[in-house]
């Protein structure tokens, strides 16, 4: 298998800003292909986030809202990014996310891995976290989550939530991957024993 270094790239010949907001900013590049040729490619730009599996009692803290772009409401890890586009230490968001949507606050907070979120069209990344030892307080949610809800399942409730769509969010399930291979490493949860 050829080393990333070893292969041809795809050269920015140029750049624009197409459209921004608080959330994201979309950039049009011209590029040249490795054969010379020229094309242009759509880049949205966000800030990277976080994604915490919060785990106790066999199972999952799972918040979902309404999915705009979806047309519907889904379950799914808490997760998020600093607002207004900026860049922060990964703990200190998963640990603020976590309280925002749940009010869990979490003693222990496992780094499992970091994940591309979408790597066709954006280079934000995601650092996953394994958080227990789960304290409850108020969840301390921002004006666009007002409608989201926080609940408890067991893993088997979690794994059948996929399977039937309930799970639609690819991050949710990547990280869940993330934990099986924790898991199988040895990296087991007082929780989930």
């Amino acid at each position: 298998m050829a080393e990333a270094a070893d292969l041809p790239v795809i050269r920015q010949i140029s750049s624009r800003l197409v459209y921004e907001n608080a959330w994201l900013s979309v950039r049009e590049d011209g590029i040249e292909r490795p054969d010379g040729s020229h094309g242009i490619y759509g880049v949205i730009d966000r800030p990277d986030f976080a994604v915490v599996i919060a785990a106790e009692r066999g199972g999952f803290h799972l918040v979902d809202q309404y999915r705009y772009p979806l047309l519907g409401r889904y379950w799914e890890f808490p997760q998020g990014c600093f607002p207004g586009r900026r860049d922060g230490d990964a703990l200190e968001l998963a640990h603020r996310e976590l309280a925002e949507e749940t009010g869990l606050r979490a003693g222990s907070m496992v780094p499992l891995g970091r994940l591309a979120a979408w790597h066709g069209a954006s280079g934000q990344m995601c650092t996953v976290f394994l958080a227990t030892d789960l304290v409850q307080g108020e969840p301390e949610r921002e004006h666009e989550e007002q409608d989201m809800r926080h609940r408890w399942c067991s893993r088997a409730e979690f794994e059948a939530l996929i399977r039937s769509g309930g799970i639609r969010d690819n991050t949710t399930v990547s990280a869940y991957m993330l934990l099986r291979l924790h898991e199988e490493e040895g990296g087991g949860t007082r929780c989930l024993e």
